[in-house]
């Protein structure tokens, strides 16, 4: 059988090669790849392709200030027409659709490539590495509010961060993101910054449960359950290496309950949409870890149940 070609106008490695102009491809194009693959652009990475499902609208960004990107790079559906492996790959799929994702890996990623890991939780190199042929994996903390507000169409909040470890490969993301509105900061701590972020995601499952946004956590009896929820990620955190402090619970809470009341996590936007919940990574790994430790988690063990169980099953 014929292997597919890349569409007419597709960059391929060959390209890449010839410009010496970094290949990059960004697999998943919801609101956290859409930002990407836009500040991309406007860093002049003229080597992108955008890997998404077959259907996909064309990809517009509505930045911070109201300027709107549309992004321009090829779109490609099929992971046999990539074209061959990529000096980049920004993996910005949620963490449960990960396998999903195996094919398009297979593909961009070889040992000479970098996956930037755009997704949640503490589990970045465990989840990806088995699909992208001893590539270097670079796991990142994503600060990026962002949302789809229609086919194609995402809306940015406010700048994207990045947080990724001191070394080559987070000095390289920083030149390849260079003259984009995305910061990447360096951190010699990066156990301690993935934690923190978990802290954030864990609490937010309260959301998917109740199906409401920053409001709910202003309500007392909310409020002191996601403290609590907070208290035993941060236990745990601090099990596995974490130098959280022992207050981040209550301020974590508090910085919640003082977002727009309408403001809503992408779990709780995955819930109202009946979508498949990325609970695992958010909450599972708590609990899981937690036992590791012998480390008491009750409202976790409440909380997992529930999500896994609202919702249609995570497939791969």
């Amino acid at each position: 059988m014929t292997a597919a070609r890349p569409a007419p106008g597709l960059p391929t490695a060959a390209d890449a090669s010839a410009t010496a102009a970094p290949r990059v491809a960004v697999v998943g194009v919801g609101a956290v790849g859409s930002v990407f693959a836009a500040a991309l652009q406007d860093a002049g990475a003229a080597g992108m392709i955008l890997c998404a499902r077959p259907g996909h609208a064309p990809v517009t960004v509505e930045n911070p200030d109201g300027r709107r990107t549309a992004v321009t790079a090829p779109m490609i559906t099929d992971p046999a027409a990539a074209g061959g492996a990529a000096d980049w790959v920004l993996l910005a799929v949620k963490a449960h659709q990960t396998q999903g994702a195996a094919d398009w890996l297979r593909v961009l990623a070889s040992p000479a490539s970098t996956v930037l890991v755009l997704q949640n939780g503490v589990e970045h190199r465990e989840r990806v590495a088995p699909f992208v042929a001893g590539a270097t994996v670079l796991p990142a903390v994503v600060w990026c509010p962002a949302e789809s507000v229609g086919a194609g169409q995402v809306r940015q909040r406010a700048a994207a961060r990045l947080i990724v470890a001191v070394g080559n490969a987070g000095e390289q993301l920083r030149g390849l993101l260079a003259g984009s509105s995305v910061e990447v900061e360096l951190t010699d701590d990066f156990i301690t910054e993935s934690w923190r972020k978990l802290t954030v995601n864990a609490i937010s499952g309260l959301s998917a449960l109740t199906g409401r946004g920053a409001d709910s956590y202003q309500d007392p009896a909310i409020a002191e359950l996601a403290r609590q929820l907070a208290a035993e990620c941060v236990a745990v955190a601090r099990a596995e290496g974490a130098r959280l402090p022992v207050d981040l619970p209550e301020k974590v809470v508090a910085r919640m309950a003082r977002k727009p009341p309408g403001e809503g996590s992408s779990i709780l936007a995955d819930r109202l949409a009946g979508r498949p919940l990325e609970w695992d990574a958010r909450n599972g790994v708590i609990q899981r870890l937690g036992a590791r430790h012998a480390i008491p988690t009750p409202v976790t063990d409440i909380i997992v149940p529930l999500l896994a169980a609202t919702g249609p099953a995570a497939g791969p």
